[in-house]
């Protein structure tokens, strides 16, 4: 198979021009068909790899990996529970929150929200939000000036600006049985920050006293917000974690929220893979019928080779080198192109977008408002690597079938 020889033969065929014009036409398909697929999948891995970079670094950086929250009333003592997760060997960081719903109006624009009540310098351990905090905001974010940082979605949906002051509607515990008036305060916009996605267009922060303050909670918080030290093993370290507690508490991880995400990306993956082979195969399986006209095509030149001592391996390998070049040719022309599109599918997809005025992926709806991409080298290879593979594995029989011409029968038929 290796030899210099059926190499240089199998070359010389590849490029001579073909006397049958329908086998060039089919040769070229062949061809083609491996370069468009090998080109497909490196994109579409590429984008999923992209998603699950954007997961990571957008929702997971941002999102606690877990939370534990008080089961029958708010936790008290939340200061010494805090430095007691901090000192497991399964956390490397915990912060108190104070969480409710409120209804949040500028004029006529009203959006529900969801308020979290945080300690920045606590917050930052477990979450790297202050990172999508434009300017200084975080820095300021103290309790006392009634201060909200809200999300880009939503101070787009309220027509606002840093400076400007909003109302928010907080809903009141009935009391006696009778549904209360909820309560109304005037917050100002210190800090707008920007993820991209989901998050932008549902949440609000505000200081831990300021939360505690509009729900009359005294020093009380809702949960614990936990760093783990390992992000995607969140659960078990989690369940191990609240066992050990000194109280009851409900246990909750970004899996319960966010893992669906995650799960989809691996999924689609593995769809990826498996539509890699089918699209591939087909195009490579075209050799099969190109190698088959060909052999047809060349019987004289194979006859003569036989009658000079070729022996089958020879002849075998003349055409399976030919196959494999179609194939060698297809993989990389297409894992040029691929890269090229991968490594600008973002600008490309905004450019779609701008073009014909609708935008694929809205933020509202999916944790990220654009398609991302990231290439992997491990990915170009696998692809480029199985298209080379079936394309020498659909060479086999139209080789074993040239080795068996009757070298006799041909030339008398000339």
């Amino acid at each position: 198979m290796i030899s210099s020889l059926s190499l240089f033969i199998g070359a010389r065929f590849s490029r001579a021009k073909q006397r049958n014009k329908m086998v060039s036409f089919i040769s070229l398909s062949s061809t083609l068909g491996i370069m468009v697929g090998v080109a497909v999948i490196i994109v579409g891995l590429s984008a999923m790899n992209g998603f699950e970079r954007e997961l990571q670094n957008r929702v997971l950086a941002v999102v606690p990996h877990g939370n534990f929250t008080a089961v029958n009333k708010p936790i008290e003592d939340w200061q010494a529970l805090v430095k007691y997760i901090q000192n497991k060997p399964q956390a490397v960081a915990a912060a108190p929150f104070v969480k409710f719903t409120a209804l949040a109006e500028k004029g006529t624009h009203l959006k529900a929200v969801q308020v979290q009540g945080i300690d920045p310098s606590l917050e930052q351990g477990v979450s790297d939000l202050y990172r999508f905090v434009k300017g200084d905001a975080w820095h300021s974010f103290k309790a006392g000036d009634r201060n909200m940082i809200l999300g880009q979605g939503v101070a787009n949906q309220l027509g606002v600006k840093v400076g400007d002051a909003i109302s928010i509607m907080i809903p009141s515990p009935p009391q006696n049985g009778r549904t209360q008036a909820p309560k109304r305060v005037r917050v100002k916009i210190s800090g707008i920050f920007s993820l991209g996605g989901q998050l932008d267009h549902s949440l609000a922060l505000v200081p831990l006293a300021d939360a505690q303050g509009y729900l009359a909670m005294g020093d009380t918080v809702n949960g614990i917000s936990v760093k783990t030290t390992d992000v995607f093993n969140a659960q078990p370290l989690m369940r191990s974690l609240g066992n050990t507690l000194p109280l009851y508490v409900y246990i909750n991880t970004w899996q319960q929220d966010f893992g669906y995400i995650y799960r989809d990306i691996q999924t689609v993956r593995t769809i990826m893979y498996l539509v890699m082979v089918l699209v591939i195969g087909v195009a490579s399986f075209n050799i099969v019928s190109t190698l088959m006209m060909a052999v047809k095509d060349r019987a004289a030149e194979v006859a003569i080779l036989r009658t000079m001592g070729a022996q089958d391996s020879l002849i075998k390998a003349i055409f399976m080198w030919q196959g494999v070049f179609s194939g060698v040719l297809g993989a990389i022309i297409g894992s040029i192109l691929g890269l090229v599109v991968a490594s600008n599918l973002t600008v490309l997809i905004k450019g779609v977008e701008a073009l014909i005025g609708h935008h694929f992926l809205s933020g509202d709806i999916y944790f990220i408002d654009f398609l991302p991409s990231e290439v992997h080298s491990s990915d170009v290879l696998l692809v480029s690597g199985t298209a080379i593979l079936l394309s020498l594995i659909a060479t086999w029989f139209p080789a074993r079938k040239a080795a068996r011409l009757n070298p006799a029968m041909v030339l008398s038929s000339k």
